[in-house]
């Protein structure tokens, strides 16, 4: 596998290495097992569609677009209330 020179602030790799270092790895093969582990957008649309088919079948659950939507503002407003000091 050849290597790849990445530009990012001295803060960023100095804090991604310490965060390496406190898993016992080495910055490269945290960066590298973080690229496979972290999904695109896409991937998580993919996840969450096969999610939501899944549970449909198990539990019958099938919300429409509307109230996953309210549940996604009353899950923002609950972490808006705890998140404030």
């Amino acid at each position: 596998m050849s290597d790849a020179n990445i530009r990012i602030p001295e803060e960023a790799r100095d804090r991604l290495a310490a965060v390496a270092a406190d898993e016992g790895l080495s910055l490269r093969a945290y960066l590298a097992r973080l690229a496979d582990t972290v999904l695109t957008s896409t991937e998580r649309a993919e996840r969450a569609a096969k999610a939501r088919i899944a549970l449909a079948a198990w539990a019958g659950y099938n919300p429409t677009a509307a109230e996953v939507a309210a549940l996604d503002d009353e899950l923002d407003r609950r972490l808006a209330q705890v998140q404030r000091p």
